[in-house]
């Protein structure tokens, strides 16, 4: 589920747009300097999908965004459940716990979700804008923007990542606790609008 929720920065029960529209996501987000894009979603993409295969199944879409060659870099971010780890709640809490706090990076932070869902909370000015990405859509948060990123208590996606520099994905995390304040990708997926 592609969704966009928006809501006053100091006040998560005050939504002020809450759409599943893909035209009025992009139309919103563009409004506010974001680009989000719609590419086809392959049904093939699963949690066996090499690496070398997505970038395969994408290449005319991949090499499109980057025709100046501006990502240096482009890899994947996955993560699956895996019940038969009995490591893998804590591994998959540990990877949810890194990027919930508020954070920004020095360039852009450009992500295709090729399958799975998560979710982008951009702090702009006086809103927050939960941005819950699925299988298909493209997001750029631009460099400095103050966000932070839900991957759901239990994370199942895979994602194309592109960077400029090689350590493009490390935050600088701002300290603000306002995440704590909205709700999670799993309570706006299930339609809660209140804060945790």
């Amino acid at each position: 589920m592609t969704l966009l929720q928006i809501m006053s920065d100091t006040d998560a029960g005050d939504v002020r747009l809450r759409t599943t529209d893909a035209e009025v996501i992009g139309a919103e987000l563009s409004r506010r300097g974001i680009l989000f894009d719609r590419w086809p979603a392959l049904e093939s993409v699963t949690a066996a999908t090499t690496n070398e295969q997505l970038l395969a199944d994408y290449a005319d879409r991949l090499a499109e965004l980057n025709a100046d060659g501006r990502y240096k870099h482009i890899d994947i971010a996955r993560i699956h459940p895996d019940d038969s780890n009995p490591d893998w709640p804590a591994t998959a809490a540990g990877a949810r716990a890194k990027f919930l706090a508020e954070h920004r990076h020095a360039e852009d932070e450009v992500r295709f979700f090729a399958a799975g869902v998560g979710c982008f909370y951009l702090h702009l000015g006086d809103e927050v804008l939960a941005t819950v990405c699925s299988a298909g859509d493209l997001v750029s948060v631009p460099a400095g923007t103050r966000h932070w990123f839900d991957m759901g208590a239990r994370p199942a996606f895979v994602a194309v990542r592109f960077f400029e520099e090689e350590d493009g994905w490390i935050g600088d995390f701002t300290g603000d606790t306002i995440g704590e304040q909205f709700p999670t990708l799993d309570e706006l997926v299930a339609g809660t609008a209140a804060g945790r």
